[in-house]
């Protein structure tokens, strides 16, 4: 199933996407939060089978969390972008952060602050967590993802170098997109080969193949399962495949700016769509 959070009158509803389009789920009375923690989904499968529901015309997407909680994300989980950047790789996942306010949903405008200039994308698969994680294993963590969703780990690479610290290089207002789909773990299997791609002002940037992960979703899980509790609704980032700015000193590819349009897409989930300002 792909789900979505609706922005209609001014209110969150639950959204389904279906052949024919996005439909109003709120009819079943439940949230994203409360189907992400395991509610029956049996009245949402039915509502998006039926055709009676209005298809959404021009939807306006929220966030695909109704509150946002941990933001993890994997450092350097790409072979080619690891070598490309001139780092080395860990022997573990890479973990760092960004705060909630990061989360921004599809088609949000994001402000890139005029003190700093080195701003980059990360075209990146998300890990919805889907309950309470500690100390899983790998065996067990695949238990524990609710689904899949699209994200750009918008980057201040001058600011993540300054020190071994990564955190204000990532963390800015709005630097974590998502969205707009959450597909269920029952339809989107990262072990098989699914495309992920950016484009900056629809030219193609990242061409990649999720299954070329170093580390694989259910090792992150159940790493980062032993060092935070990890949540219903927490979000993990995946990493990034090779062809962003930083690679190289960005001597093939400009720093984003003001005005640039970011796409990030993932065959079988969707794309994110976002404007710098």
């Amino acid at each position: 199933m792909k789900l979505c959070n609706l922005l209609i009158d001014g209110k969150r509803r639950l959204g389904i996407v279906t052949d024919r389009g996005v439909i109003d789920a709120s009819a079943a009375g439940l949230s994203m939060s409360a189907v992400i923690a395991g509610a029956d989904r049996e009245e949402l499968e039915a509502l998006a089978a039926e055709n009676m529901a209005p298809v959404v015309e021009n939807p306006a997407y929220d966030n695909i969390v109704d509150e946002a909680g941990k933001l993890i994300c994997v450092g350097l989980n790409y072979r080619e972008h690891a070598a490309k950047a001139g780092l080395p790789i860990s022997p573990v996942p890479s973990l760092f952060c960004k705060f909630p306010d990061a989360l921004a949903p599809e088609g949000a405008e994001i402000a890139l602050p005029a003190w700093e200039d080195s701003y980059d994308y990360e075209a990146e698969l998300v890990i919805v967590i889907g309950k309470e994680a500690w100390g899983v294993s790998e065996e067990e963590a695949g238990d524990y993802i609710f689904g899949y969703s699209t994200g750009n780990d918008l980057s201040c690479r001058d600011a993540q170098k300054r020190t071994t610290q990564w955190l204000i290089g990532k963390t800015m207002p709005g630097f974590g997109p998502c969205g707009p789909f959450v597909v269920t773990a029952d339809e989107f299997d990262p072990e098989q080969p699914h495309a992920i791609k950016s484009y900056v002002n629809g030219e193609l940037r990242q061409n990649g193949d999720i299954t070329d992960m170093i580390f694989h979703c259910a090792k992150i899980v159940s790493y980062a399962s032993h060092y935070m509790r990890l949540q219903s609704g927490d979000l993990i980032f995946t990493g990034t495949p090779s062809g962003v700015a930083l690679e190289g000193g960005h001597s093939k590819y400009p720093w984003l700016k003001a005005g640039d349009t970011v796409d990030v897409e993932i065959e079988g989930i969707g794309t994110l769509h976002n404007k710098l300002v």
